[in-house]
C-alpha cells in the first residue's frame, strides 16, 4: 500500500506533517510517490531542515527574506524543496506566513503537490511541542501527526523525546518513567500535545511509526484504540531506520503499511415489504428479540460506526424494534424501487471520515459479529475497494464497500444493490467456514429452518 492511498490524500494534496519519528521520510517518500503523477513536488517548511535532507531531492530552491518565487514553471520534474537559506548550523530556514502563503498560491494555480514540515524533533521518536510550534498554514486541509514506537517502553528522558520535561507534564509521567502506550496516547489526544496547532477543517490521520515488531505493532492497536475519537485515521507503519547526516539515504526508502484504522460504518437495509414472506419478516422473533434488533447489535459489538437503520415498509414498526439502540434512523419513502434506493438513503447520511461501510441485512440472522471484524480487519490491511466472504466458493453478505466506490454506489438503480459493482473493482474474499451465514429468511420455511438450527 503506498502513502498516498494509506494517508486518504488526493492527487493535488495539501498536507502538513508534525511530531516525530518519521515525518521527514514520510514527506519524501510521499513526495516521490507523487512524481509518478505530477510533473513537480513542492517540500518546503515553516520551520528549520537539515541542509543534508534539502540535498535528497531533485533541486532545492532558495528564498531569502522579501524574495518571491515568480513562478512555478521553470522548477524541474521531480522533489523540488524551496526552503530559507541554509545557516552556518547547516540547517536551512522554514519560510514565513507570507512567503508560504505566495508559494501556495503559484502551486495552487500550477497544480502542484505541496508538503510542509511544520515543526522540528531533534531527530527523535517522540516529542511535546513548544510555544511557537507547530506552524500549520490555514490553507492546509490534511495533517499528518508522526509518533516513533521506538520510544514506548523507553525511560522518559531526552534520550528519546524532545521536550521531555513537557511530555512528562502533558503524559502524567515522571521524569525516567516507561512511557507506556497510555501515557503517549493521552499526549497525542492533548491540545497541548498532538493536537496542537490544527485547523479545525483540515483531515487529520495519526501516523503510528516504527511499528517494526510484532509486540510494536500490538502497542500501535492498543494507542489506536485509546486515540481512535480524535483522529481521523491511524496509520500503523515501519519506515527506514532514523535518518541523520550520515545516512540520507533512508529519506527515500518506503514505508511498510501494517493497517489503517478509521471508522466503518454500518448499514442495515431493512426497508423490504418481505412480499414473499407475507409479513414484515423484519420482526419475526428470533433468540427473545426481532431479526432487525439482532442484525443493529450485531454490527454494534462488532464497533462500526455510525450504524444506520434505513427503514421503508412498517417504518414505525421497524424503527420501534432497536428502540433503546445507538442507531441512526433514516425512511426511504421510495423502498418498492428497489435495494439501491436503500443503499443510497444509507449512504447519503454519513460523514465524511467514514472510511467504508458494511451492509447488512435484517433477514440474514446467522452472520456474527466475528465476520464483520474480519472484514473491517482485512480492509484495514489493504483499503480493498470490496472485502466479501467466500463460503464453500460462494459469496456471502455482509460485504464491505471502501469509501472510493460510494460514487458508484449512488448511481445504482433496481433491486441488485452493491452486486452491481463488483466488476468494476477488485475485491478482496475471506474465507469463511459456517455454511450458515448463507441462510437467507425470504419464506415461512426458511424460517422454520432458522428456529431449528438447521
Amino acid at each position: 500500500m503506498k502513502l498516498q492511498t494509506a494517508f486518504r490524500l488526493p492527487d493535488v494534496p495539501r498536507l502538513a506533517m508534525i511530531g516525530a519519528g518519521g515525518k521527514s521520510s514520510a514527506l519524501f517518500c510521499l513526495a516521490k510517490e507523487l512524481v509518478e503523477q505530477q510533473r513537480t513536488v513542492i517540500i518546503s517548511s515553516t520551520t528549520h531542515l537539515g541542509a543534508w535532507q534539502v540535498k535528497t531531492g531533485d533541486a532545492h530552491r532558495v528564498l531569502g527574506a522579501g524574495e518571491w518565487l515568480e513562478t512555478t514553471a521553470d522548477l524541474p520534474r521531480g522533489v523540488v524543496f524551496i526552503t530559507g537559506p541554509i545557516g552556518d548550523d547547516q540547517r536551512a530556514s522554514g519560510l514565513d506566513e507570507r512567503t508560504m502563503g505566495q508559494l501556495f498560491a503559484l502551486a495552487d494555480t500550477q497544480q502542484l503537490p505541496l508538503l510542509i514540515e511544520a515543526d522540528g524533533a531533534r531527530q527523535l521518536p517522540l516529542k511535546a511541542p513548544a510555544e511557537h510550534e507547530p506552524v500549520v498554514p490555514e490553507w492546509v486541509n490534511q495533517v499528518g501527526v508522526c509518533a516513533g514506537l521506538m520510544g514506548s517502553g523507553k525511560p522518559l528522558s531526552g534520550d528519546w523525546v524532545h521536550r521531555p520535561e513537557h511530555f512528562a507534564h502533558l503524559s502524567g509521567l515522571k521524569i525516567g518513567e516507561l512511557i507506556t502506550p497510555e501515557a503517549l496516547s493521552r499526549v497525542l489526544m492533548h491540545p497541548q500535545g498532538g493536537l496542537k496547532g490544527i485547523t479545525t477543517h483540515a483531515r487529520r490521520f495519526l501516523l503510528l511509526n516504527q511499528a517494526d515488531t510484532q509486540e510494536l505493532q500490538a502497542q500501535a492497536r492498543t494507542i489506536t484504540r485509546l486515540v481512535q475519537q480524535a483522529y481521523h485515521s491511524v496509520v500503523i507503519a515501519s519506515s527506514p531506520g532514523k535518518g541523520g547526516e550520515g545516512k540520507p539515504g533512508s529519506l527515500g526508502q518506503g514505508f511498510e503499511i501494517h493497517a489503517v484504522h478509521e471508522a466503518v460504518a454500518g448499514i442495515i437495509l431493512a426497508a423490504g415489504g418481505a412480499m414473499r414472506y407475507g409479513s414484515l419478516k423484519q420482526l419475526l422473533s428470533w433468540k427473545g428479540q426481532s431479526l432487525v434488533r439482532h442484525a443493529a447489535q450485531t454490527a454494534l459489538q462488532a464497533g462500526l460506526s455510525p450504524v444506520v437503520l434505513v427503514t421503508g415498509a412498517g417504518a414505525e414498526e421497524v424503527s420501534q424494534a432497536v428502540s433503546g439502540l445507538p442507531v441512526r434512523l433514516v425512511n426511504n419513502p421510495d423502498w418498492q424501487a428497489g435495494q439501491s434506493t436503500s443503499v443510497q438513503a444509507g449512504l447519503r447520511v454519513l460523514p465524511e471520515v467514514c472510511g467504508g461501510a458494511v451492509f447488512l441485512l435484517a433477514d440474514q440472522p446467522n452472520v456474527p459479529a466475528t465476520l464483520v471484524d474480519a472484514l473491517v480487519e482485512a480492509h484495514s490491511q489493504e483499503l480493498a475497494p470490496i472485502v466479501a466472504p467466500l463460503v464453500d466458493g460462494q459469496r456471502g453478505n455482509p460485504v464491505l464497500f471502501d469509501a472510493v466506490t460510494f460514487k458508484d454506489l449512488l448511481t445504482l438503480t433496481g433491486d441488485q444493490g452493491g452486486r452491481q459493482i463488483f466488476s468494476r473493482y477488485p475485491v478482496r474474499y475471506i474465507h469463511w467456514h459456517d455454511r450458515a451465514v448463507l441462510l437467507d429468511v425470504d419464506v415461512p420455511q426458511d424460517y422454520e429452518r432458522l428456529i431449528r438450527g438447521e
